[in-house]
Parts: C-alpha cells; sequence; structure tokens
C-alpha cells in the first residue's frame, strides 16, 4: 500500500535543482531514497571528472544502468566498449584488481566510492540553504577630490529645476558631506549617516529633483515606491527590494552598491493606520522593518532576481554607508500643523490670532518631529531621518519658468518635434500665464502642465505635418483659453 502511495500521490523531484518530472523528465533513483534528473547527473558526473581526473568504470556503468537513458561520457574518460553496459560490472579494466574490500561492499556500484547526496552537492558546486560564510568586502575608496563641491552640484540641479532653493541646496549638502564621510578613515572621529526626508505637495519636484541628481552624477541610486513595500510573508516586495534594485543599478557591484543612494518615494504611505483593528502590514510594520536598513545592518540581497529562492545566489550588502532619502507629500499634515501652531494663541493685547495661519500657503515649512509622530510616523523611524527639509508649493510665477528656463522645458519638447517638421513653434506671454493659470486651478503642481498643453497641441501635431508650406505657429492666450486659434504664418 505505501509503494502504491507513492507512486500515485507523489511526484518525484530532483534532489539537487527541486524539479518535478514533469518539467525535468524521469528521474533517476539514487541511493538514500532520493531522486536526481538527468541534467543535474550529468553535472556530477562532469564535475567529478575535473576533480579526480576519471570515474571508475565501474560507477559509470552503475550510473548507466540506473539511469535507462544515454549518459554523455567525458572526454577524459576512457571506458572499454561493451554491446551491453551491463557487461561491465563483472569485466577487469587494465591497471585495476579486485580486492576483498571491493568484494565486501554492499554498495549498488560494487565500488568502494560511493556517491552520496552530500558528495554529489559538493561537486557541483551548488549553493545550499545554508549561510556560507563570505569574506567581507572592503568599501569603496572615494577620492574627495572628484566629488563636486556642493556650489556645483547646486548650479547643475539649478539647470534643470526651478525654485526649492532651500531643498536643493540641502540635497547638494548632504550627497557632499555623505562622500566625504566615506572617505574620511579617521577611525577616532566616526561620521554619523545624515539620511533626509523631504516633505513637499504633490507636483512640487520631489522625484524629480532625485531623478536629476542621478543624472547628472556617476552615482549608483534607486528609486523604490514605499506602497508597494509590505512585512514579510505577505503579498508584495520584501524590504530588502530596496536594497535589490540599488545593486542592480550598481551592476551587481557589491562595492559600489555600499556608497549608493535610495530614494523611497510616497513615505507618507507608510503612516500608522488610525482605529486599525486589523495588523497594519503595509504601514507601521514596513517602517519598523526599515529601520535595520537605515541604521546599517548585513542583508542578504539576491542577484539578478525581486525574490529569494533556491535559484538565485545572493550576496551580502552592508547599507551602513548607503545614503537613504525619503520623500512624500504628507496630506493633511497642514492641518496637523495649524492645530499645533494656533495652541499658542491667547487672549489679551499682544496674542496671536487663531486665523493667523489659515491663509498661509508654504505651512509646511512650520513642521516639526511632533507634526510628524501626530500624523502616523513611528518617533524611531523620524530619529533616523536627522535632515528634514521642506518643498514650497507651486505658484503661478514658478509655473511659467518651468515652461521656459529648464533644459528640458516642456515648450523646449513641443518646439524640437515641430522643428523636425521644419517648423517654428512660439508662445506669447499671455499664452504661458493662461496655462500657468489653468495648472494652478487643477492643484496638481507642475504635473499639471502636460496634460493642458496636450489639450490644445493634438490639433496643431495632426494638423500641421500636412502642409509643407507652414513655416511658424505662435500659441496666443485666447487659443489656450479656446477662444480663438493660433497664427499660423506661411513660408517665404
Amino acid at each position: 500500500m505505501a509503494e502504491d502511495r507513492d507512486n500515485n500521490e507523489f511526484t518525484k523531484v530532483c534532489y539537487m535543482c527541486r524539479r518535478s518530472e514533469s518539467k525535468a523528465g524521469p528521474m533517476v533513483d539514487m541511493p538514500g531514497g532520493i531522486c536526481m534528473c538527468h541534467d543535474c547527473l550529468q553535472k556530477s558526473i562532469d564535475q567529478a571528472v575535473k576533480m579526480t581526473g576519471a570515474l571508475p568504470p565501474e560507477v559509470q556503468a552503475e550510473l548507466l544502468r540506473m539511469s535507462g537513458a544515454p549518459v554523455r561520457r567525458p572526454e577524459k574518460q576512457e571506458v572499454q566498449k561493451a554491446e551491453d553496459p551491463e557487461k561491465l560490472e563483472g569485466e577487469v579494466v587494465e591497471g585495476d584488481e579486485e580486492t576483498p574490500e571491493a568484494e565486501q561492499n554492499s554498495s549498488p556500484f560494487g565500488f568502494s566510492m560511493v556517491l552520496s547526496p552530500e558528495d554529489i552537492q559538493q561537486m557541483i558546486g551548488r549553493r545550499t540553504n545554508t549561510k556560507s560564510v563570505k569574506k567581507k568586502s572592503e568599501p569603496q575608496k572615494i577620492d574627495i577630490k572628484k566629488i563636486p563641491k556642493p556650489n556645483k552640484i547646486y548650479e547643475m540641479l539649478s539647470d534643470y529645476v526651478v525654485g526649492q532653493e532651500k531643498a536643493k541646496k540641502a540635497i547638494s549638502v548632504a550627497i557632499y558631506n555623505h562622500y566625504k564621510r566615506l572617505a574620511n578613515e579617521d577611525k577616532d572621529i566616526e561620521i554619523e549617516k545624515s539620511n533626509m526626508l523631504m516633505i513637499g505637495p504633490t507636483g512640487s519636484g520631489k522625484t524629480f529633483l532625485v531623478q536629476t541628481l542621478a543624472r547628472l552624477l556617476d552615482v549608483p541610486l534607486a528609486i523604490a515606491d514605499a506602497t508597494a513595500l509590505t512585512e514579510a510573508g505577505y503579498i508584495g516586495d520584501d524590504i530588502e527590494s530596496v536594497v535589490t534594485k540599488l545593486l542592480a543599478a550598481a551592476g551587481n557591484d557589491v562595492k559600489k552598491c555600499e556608497t549608493g543612494i535610495i530614494y523611497i518615494d510616497e513615505i507618507d504611505k507608510l503612516a500608522r493606520k488610525r482605529n486599525a483593528t486589523q495588523r497594519d502590514v503595509s504601514g507601521e510594520s514596513v517602517q519598523q522593518g526599515l529601520l535595520k536598513l537605515l541604521e546599517g545592518a548585513e542583508i542578504e540581497v539576491p542577484v539578478g532576481a525581486n525574490s529569494k529562492n533556491a535559484m538565485v545566489p545572493l550576496e551580502n550588502v552592508n547599507t551602513k554607508n548607503i545614503l537613504f532619502i525619503c520623500g512624500g507629500a504628507f496630506p493633511d499634515l497642514e492641518d496637523i500643523i495649524k492645530e499645533r501652531l494656533n495652541e499658542k494663541s491667547s487672549m489679551g493685547f499682544g496674542a496671536d490670532l487663531k486665523d493667523k495661519y489659515e491663509h498661509e500657503k508654504d505651512i509646511l515649512k512650520y513642521v516639526e518631529t511632533e507634526d510628524l509622530r501626530k500624523f502616523g510616523m513611528i518617533p524611531e523611524f523620524i530619529g533616523r531621518m536627522p535632515v528634514v527639509f521642506t518643498l514650497s508649493p507651486m505658484t503661478e510665477d514658478m509655473l511659467i519658468r518651468v515652461l521656459k528656463e529648464p533644459k528640458n522645458a516642456i515648450i523646449k519638447q513641443y518646439q524640437k518635434l515641430l522643428q523636425m517638421d521644419e517648423v517654428d513653434l512660439q508662445f506669447t506671454e499671455d499664452a504661458y500665464e493662461a496655462i500657468a493659470k489653468k495648472a494652478l486651478k487643477k492643484d496638481t503642481g507642475a504635473r499639471g502642465l502636460r496634460s493642458i498643453i496636450e489639450s490644445f497641441m493634438m490639433d496643431i501635431m495632426f494638423e500641421i505635418p500636412k502642409d509643407e508650406n507652414i513655416g511658424r505657429v505662435t500659441i496666443t492666450g485666447d487659443y489656450v483659453n479656446g477662444k480663438g486659434g493660433p497664427v499660423i504664418e506661411m513660408r517665404g
């Protein structure tokens, strides 16, 4: 009954690669009650030949008999040809003599050398589930002279990012100090890591600021989304996946990865859920898991994959020298700040009015640790973010500058598209103002600019290529507001 149950209910799985018969084909029954597929069996034979120079013919014959299929003989192995492989068991090869020890051996191979599962694993050299002891890699040496100074980083960021002077200065200084910390060889004075927390409304340029920084500097940088992170054991990405992205950005170079930068976007989505009766696997639990990464810990990261499994090699990465930048919009944080500021108001002469901060547009600049804790961030997480700075909301003047000044401005992109059709695209000043006012009404910051421009540029991009005589198109404010059409000038 037991044999019938094994044959009918259970599928044989290869001891080495863990593939079933449906994927790897028929299995070879090995001593000890294990099974191996033909691929792993062939690898073990080839590896054993490389290590020892040759396999005994008795072993080769027994493997052939058990497999029931031809196994490729290694080039170095010289075995006498026989029509039936089982006949090799009784044949004597020159230079080999039977000994009493071989006669007493109860192995099915008929030879004193038995391929145990442990021996096969050592021959193939596959990674097992046990942690292997790896040599600690020395940190990559940083040449402080090759790192651009904070003012240079600020100037490079200003070519692409309009406004946000405080944020650009803070991030320029933090990057420069981060690499000075790595270049510090004084063991008596150890400089601590300064992780950063960016707070700003949507469309203020948080993610674009970090993306521009990664493009300008030769620094491995990974951008991760906090909304996909969950506690270990639940559906979603593990916390270590953010380091996996950095390792991939560094070309799987562990030393380069350990001096990189990780930007975690939408960090406000990890706030503690209020009045939650269930386990918060995507909020407070993720904050707790990120603590070890922010402080510095050695973790195992899969190479070339997003998840850990038996077929993917692992690398030990130390996050002690990795700079973490977190950013989020933190909606409703303004109300928490106003509530705290209004508590200081009192009655009498010289007292602050309760509506003093009601019309304050940049209320986020008054943020303090207490406000973040009330929002739902745990104190341990906030304590590992010593540098906190805010980004100002976009104003009409800033939106107009975003349209015109950056090197990759949206208007310049459309001008380049029509320039390929030999058409000159121009915008009037009232057109810039009309676009900025529409974007302010949407309350999505600079993100709303492209959708507004797409709405009135679609017809132009469709009609202009039809007529090759058109030389210039001018967009006016009336056309943006839907009251007229563009000014079209012909060639010559």
